[in-house]
Order: C-alpha cells, then structure tokens, then sequence
C-alpha cells in the first residue's frame, strides 16, 4: 500500500513503486470475485464484511426476485417461486460482471455512508449538484433535478438492500435476460412468460435515463471543466467515480475497487492519467484514506505515464 513508510529519491522509482503496487493491487483483485462467491455461497464473512456480504446478496435475491415474480403470476409451475428465487439469484453469483457490478454498488454505498460521516458531505446533494441546481442554464438545472431524485432512489434502494432492474447497465441487463432465458429453457411454460416479461422490461428500458446515465450526461455538461467532478468531497462519491472511470479508462467497477486501501496505487495513478495533479491527488487520499501518502517523485510522474501504468494492469485499465 502507498504509506509514508516509502520514500523514493526520484520518479523512475517512483514510477517502479507504483507498477509494484500496481500488480499487487490486480492479485488481490483478482481475488475479489472467486472469493466473493465463495464467502456467499459459504455464508461465511472471515475476509469480508458482514455488511458487504449481506448487501450483496440481498441486491441479488431482489434482482431474482423482480424477474422471478412475474413469471409465477397466472398459474403455478413445478417450481415454487421461493426456490426459484433463490436458484435465480445463485445463478446471478457465477456471473462475474453482474457481481463485479453489485459489489462496486455496495462499495460505493459504503464510500458513500462513510463520507456523510466523516465530511458531513451529503450523499443526494453534494457541492456540485448544488451549483448545478442553482445554475440559470436551464438544460442544467433539469438535469440536476433528474439525478438529485435518481440519486436518491438509489439510496433507498440501497439502504434496503435492493436494485431495480431497470437501474442496470444495458449490457448487464441483457447478460441477465439471457441467463434466465438459459435457466427457463426446459421449463416451457416459464418460458413463454417470460418472453412476455422480458418485452415489458425491454420496453421500459432506458440506459440514460439511469443514475450511471444520468452521471455521464452531467460530466458531460461539464465541458472543460470535468476536472472539478474528481473532488470527492465536491462532487459526491457518485459522480467522483463516474469521473475517475471516465478520465483514466478505467471500468466504473474497478474506479470503485481502487478506493480500497489495497488498491490506492491504481487510485493515483487513475487521477493522474485523468489529468489531476499530484497536490489535488493528496487532497482526494485525505478524504478517502488520510492514513496514506504518495511517494515522494509522483509528482513528477506524467499524465501519459500514469495511464500508461494503469494500462498495465488487469483491472480495466
């Protein structure tokens, strides 16, 4: 882990140091997901949190549940809807982007907790969203108003330890229907519901009227300012991770991931290929992990570099 314990002379060991951790952060990344569906298969939390562990899992069970429902309406099946459930939301665990993606919400819902505590920073309505509320463009303010009430839905949700399906990335959403579809193939009855449901969810579906979508379009509307959205404590954990995977390519989940204290080299090394400079890279470690420093010649490190390195590793960089 980056920490005051390491003291480089120069950038070109700096910039060792950083592949180092690098390449120790993708081992234990690459860890998460196998240890994760075993830890919620086991029902056993030694290396996780209880709270992560039970978020997970109940977002999964809802999201079986929302797909689930509707096929039982109308007559019985073979299966009970409970079993079905449960199979569903099992089947969901073997499926690495859909956990990799409900994992990351629960990180972020913990960032997100953490935050209102430690900054009083408000989960729903950050400094950003605020001057964006306040704005006299009229396109903007709607905007704001739309991802304030997605925001805080979002919440809800999570604090009740579910996800709308409609709340998915299009291509985790169709990763699902296609499983179920899979799950239901020797059930011909189920099947034919769900082919009715699986048109009404289609239907109803749009990807940028979602909380992700609606954070793209805000960072967007930024323009050249963009920068402003990589303050943490100013733009919220919502919009700060949409800025990071944003600005340094990195997949949504793994800019989530990098905020673990295991991965902060990919953390800085994402601001920095982002464009952010290593003073305002310390600020955002001072909000998320005050313990930890960057090594002494980062600021001599590139942007092109940084991205560079960060392309190295495994985790969508």
């Amino acid at each position: 882990m980056i920490d005051n314990a390491v003291h480089p002379a120069d950038d070109q060991t700096a910039e060792a140091l950083l592949r180092a951790d690098l390449a120790r952060g993708d081992a234990m990344a690459d860890s998460v997901l196998p240890i994760l569906q075993y830890l919620l298969a086991a029902e056993d939390s030694a290396l996780f949190s209880d709270e992560i562990l039970a978020r997970v899992r109940g977002v999964l069970a809802d999201l079986a549940r929302q797909i689930v429902e509707p096929l039982h309406l109308g007559g019985a099946d073979s299966g009970s809807l409970v079993e079905d459930v449960e199979d569903m939301a099992r089947l969901f665990m073997a499926d690495p982007l859909l956990l990799s993606h409900v994992h990351a919400m629960a990180l972020e819902w913990q960032m997100t907790e953490r935050l209102q505590t430690r900054l009083a920073l408000d989960p729903v309505v950050p400094p950003l969203v605020q001057a964006m509320l306040a704005s006299a463009e009229g396109a903007t303010h709607a905007l704001a108003v739309t991802w304030l009430a997605s925001q805080a839905r979002w919440c809800q949700a999570q604090r009740r330890m579910s996800l709308p399906l409609s709340e998915l990335p299009g291509d985790l959403l169709h990763r699902l229907i296609l499983a179920v579809r899979s799950a239901m193939a020797a059930r011909p009855i189920m099947g034919e519901r769900l082919v009715l449901v699986e048109a009404a969810i289609r239907r109803s579906y749009d990807e940028g009227a979602t909380r992700l979508g609606l954070a793209s379009r805000l960072l967007t509307g930024l323009g050249g300012a963009f920068h402003i959205a990589l303050s943490v404590s100013h733009a919220g954990a919502a919009l700060f991770f949409t800025a990071i995977a944003a600005g340094s390519g990195l997949r949504r989940e793994a800019a989530v991931l990098a905020t673990h204290e295991a991965q902060l080299a990919r953390l800085a090394l994402a601001l920095r290929a982002a464009g952010l400079k290593a003073a305002d890279i310390e600020k955002q470690f001072l909000a998320i992990h005050p313990e930890a420093m960057l090594p002494e010649g980062f600021e001599r490190l590139g942007a092109d570099v940084a991205a560079s390195i960060l392309a190295s590793g495994r985790q969508g960089g």
